[in-house]
């Protein structure tokens, strides 16, 4: 099933999202379906909160920034209940965009070097290292699940200047190929 894509402004995605249990209903579903949603929407990873669900899963594939990043061809995952232990490494700038924020770029920090701890779709535990751009993905899709959105990581200056776009954004002035949901507009 693809799902709309929550915009930005819009309370859930300035949540603190809640780990899940082993169990939580129709988690393979759900997974499935970020993955669908995440595709429709032509995104590299795709949070739970973007779709309305203030829970700790996000779905990664490198595939398309394959070109540019040979090491992501066969980046895909499923992160759940992930938690960022360790950031460290150079701060890198690198052009950054969000499907909850369309159509703005900016050019954001992030530290080039992460350690993550999560589980997978079979429910297998994970400790890893990532690196780069994979990093960088992985840092992107989890501060959703932290509340954070990539506007703010940018300059108190830059913030100004952006905030009559971000507004604009939220009151629904702008054009997507994919469903959204406006902030008060009911997630169904």
């Amino acid at each position: 099933m693809i799902y709309p894509i929550v915009v930005y402004g819009h309370p859930v995605l300035r949540k603190v999202a809640e780990d899940i249990e082993r169990d939580y209903p129709e988690r393979d579903k759900l997974i499935a379906d970020l993955f669908e949603t995440m595709y429709y929407s032509e995104g590299l990873g795709l949070a739970a909160p973007q779709i309305g669900k203030s829970i700790r899963i996000f779905v990664i594939d490198g595939k398309p920034a394959a070109e540019d990043e040979p090491a992501l061809a066969e980046f895909k995952k499923a992160f759940i209940n992930p938690h960022i232990i360790e950031k460290n490494g150079e701060l890198v700038p690198m052009t950054e965009g969000c499907l909850s924020i369309p159509n703005l770029r900016e050019e954001i920090n992030r530290e080039s070097r992460i350690r993550i701890t999560y589980y997978d779709e079979s429910w297998n535990y994970h400790d890893e290292v990532y690196e780069g751009y994979a990093a960088r993905i992985i840092q992107h899709e989890y501060d959703h699940l932290d509340g954070i959105m990539f506007t703010d990581k940018v300059s108190p200056l830059r913030k100004r200047l952006l905030k009559s776009k971000l507004t604009a954004i939220s009151k629904g002035k702008f054009e997507a190929d994919y469903r959204t949901i406006l902030p008060g507009q009911k997630i169904k």
